[in-house]
C-alpha cells in the first residue's frame, strides 16, 4: 500500500515548527509521507542549523515558500509577518499542491496546517485535499479564540478586539484565570500590529469549519477545562522527541551541546535552568539584575542568550561576568532544551512559558519561575500559578524590573515548597499515562492516524 502522503504548513516562528517537526517525525514512523513547507527565509535557518546534513529527516521533505517579506524586514514583528504570509503564501501553496499532484505518484491527500495559517484550509479545499488543523498552543488559548464572539457580544471586548472591561476572565472551572489586558492577539509586541493579528484570529476561527479534525498539542487531563468546553478537539500531545534524540526538529539555530558535559559535573537537582524562547528581549538594567540575582542564589546556573536577547551591554562586562562566575556560570546561544531538561542535575526552570517549553517541564517534572513576555505566554503562566501550581510568578517591582534579591528570594522560595514539590511529581505522572499504551494520548493520536489513512 502506498503510503498517505501529508503537507504540513507551520505558523513561521521557532515554537511552531517544533510541534509540527515532533509530529512530522511520528507520522512518518506510522508510513506516512511528509512534505514539510516553510518560508524561504527559515528554511534557510533550518538548513543551516542541521546537525549532519539532515541525514535524521527520513521521510520528511522540506521544501519552502516566500513569506511575502522582503529581505530586511522584521520577522520578528507578527503584525507585518500576518501581513505578508496571509496575501503571498496562499497562491504558492496551490503552486506546489498542484505541481505535486500533476505528476500523478504520491498525491498530496491531506493537509496538516497549524490554526495560525488557516488561508491554506481554503486553498486545501479547492484543491481537493483534506484538512487536518494543528493547534500549538494551550488548549485554552485556542477555546478563548473560539469564544470572541461571545465576549464582544457579552461587552468584555469591542469590536476590535480591545477590552472593555478590567477584569479578570475565567471561561470554565479548571481553565487559566486571565486578565482582560494580557488576552493574546493584544500582546504582540508592537500594538501597531494588533489589527492584523485580531483580523487573522477570527478569520482563523472561520476557516476551522473547514477542517475535518482539530488536534491540539496537549492532553486532556492537564486542560480537562477546556475540553469539556469544545470535546471535539483532540489531544495528541504532549509531542515528544526521538528517545535519543538524534532526528531533527526544525531549529533555526544551532544548538551548543557542550552544555551537557557541564551538567554531568553538576550535583544532582542543584541547577537553575534558564531560557526564554525566541522572541524575548531584555533591557540591559534587567539582563544584569537577573544575572546577579542568579549568582546571588548560589546554585549553578544554565543560562540561554540569544544573540539578539538584548542591546547595549558591553563584551567587556559579560567577559569580566563569565570570568569572576565561571564556577558556577555556563551561558550558551541556543541549548539542546529537551536534552537539558531531562538532565537529573537540572533544579527548576526559569522560563517564559511558551507552550513548548511549559509541557516539556510538566513532562520532566520541573518547577517553574515564570517570566512571560508576550502572546499566550500569560495564559500558561496562569496555568503554571494558579490551576496546576508547579511554578512561581517573577514578579516586577514599581519601576518594571525584577531586582536580583527576588530573583534571588523566588528561587529559593519555589525549591523549598513541597506543596510545588508534589504537583510537580502528580504532573509528571500524569503526562506518562496519558502517553503509555491505554492512555488518553495514545488512544486519540491512533483515532487521528486511523483517520487520515481512511480513503
Amino acid at each position: 500500500m502506498a503510503s498517505t502522503h501529508v503537507v504540513i504548513v507551520p505558523f513561521p516562528c521557532q515554537g511552531h515548527v517544533i510541534p509540527l517537526m515532533e509530529l512530522s517525525h511520528s507520522l512518518v514512523e506510522h508510513g506516512f509521507k511528509v512534505t514539510f513547507v516553510n518560508t524561504e527565509f527559515n528554511h534557510l535557518r533550518v538548513l543551516q542549523a542541521l546537525p549532519n546534513k539532515g541525514s535524521n529527516l527520513k521521510g520528511i521533505n522540506l521544501v519552502s515558500i516566500p513569506d511575502g517579506l522582503r529581505p530586511g524586514e522584521d520577522r520578528n514583528d507578527l503584525g507585518l509577518l500576518a501581513e505578508g504570509f496571509t496575501k503571498v503564501m496562499p497562491g504558492h501553496l496551490e503552486d506546489l499542491i498542484r505541481e505535486n499532484n500533476e505528476k500523478g505518484e504520491d498525491k498530496i491527500k491531506w493537509l496538516i496546517a497549524d490554526q495560525n495559517m488557516g488561508w491554506s484550509f481554503p486553498v486545501a479545499k479547492k484543491m481537493g485535499v483534506r484538512i487536518a488543523c494543528f493547534w500549538p498552543a494551550s488548549t485554552a488559548c485556542l477555546t478563548i479564540m473560539m469564544l470572541i464572539p461571545k465576549l464582544i457580544e457579552d461587552g468584555v471586548l469591542d469590536e476590535k478586539g480591545w477590552p472593555k472591561r478590567d477584569e479578570i476572565l475565567q471561561i470554565a472551572p479548571k481553565m487559566p484565570p486571565i486578565h482582560t489586558s494580557q488576552l493574546s492577539w493584544n500582546e504582540i509586541g508592537d500594538p501597531r500590529g494588533q489589527p492584523t493579528i485580531f483580523k487573522l484570529v477570527t478569520d482563523n476561527n472561520k476557516y476551522l469549519e473547514l477542517a475535518e479534525v482539530t488536534v491540539c498539542n496537549s492532553f486532556y487531563e492537564i486542560e480537562s477545562g477546556a475540553y469539556t468546553l469544545f470535546p471535539n478537539l483532540l489531544p495528541i500531545g504532549p509531542l515528544l522527541p526521538d528517545s535519543k534524540f538524534e532526528k531533527s526538529l526544525g531549529l533555526f539555530w544551532p544548538e551548543d551541546s557542550t552544555c551537557m558535559n557541564w551538567l554531568d559535573e553538576q550535583p544532582q537537582k542543584s541547577v537553575i535552568y534558564v531560557a526564554f524562547g525566541s522572541f524575548t528581549i531584555f533591557s540591559e538594567v534587567q539582563f544584569k539584575e537577573l544575572a546577579h540575582g542568579l549568582v546571588l542564589t548560589g546554585r549553578p546556573f544554565l543560562w540561554v542568550v540569544r544573540p539578539d536577547f538584548t542591546t547595549g551591554l558591553s563584551k567587556e562586562w559579560v567577559d569580566e561576568f563569565l570570568e569572576t562566575n565561571k564556577e558556577k556560570c555556563r551561558i550558551v546561544s541556543w541549548a539542546p532544551q529537551q536534552q537539558v531538561l531531562a538532565h537529573g542535575s537540572v533544579a527548576c526552570f526559569m522560563s517564559h512559558c511558551g507552550w513548548n517549553s511549559t509541557l516539556e517541564g510538566v513532562r520532566n517534572g520541573l518547577p517553574f519561575l515564570c517570566w512571560p513576555y508576550f502572546t499566550d505566554q500569560f495564559i500558561n503562566q496562569s496555568y503554571i500559578c494558579n490551576v496546576w501550581r508547579n511554578g512561581l510568578k517573577m514578579e516586577a517591582d514599581e519601576s518594571g524590573i525584577v531586582s536580583r534579591e527576588r530573583v534571588r528570594d523566588r528561587v529559593k522560595e519555589l525549591l523549598a515548597s513541597e506543596e510545588i514539590a508534589t504537583r510537580v511529581q502528580e504532573l509528571k505522572e500524569s503526562a506518562g499515562r496519558s502517553l503509555s499504551i491505554g492512555g488518553t494520548t495514545y488512544q486519540n493520536f491512533k483515532r487521528f492516524v486511523n483517520l487520515m489513512m481512511k480513503e
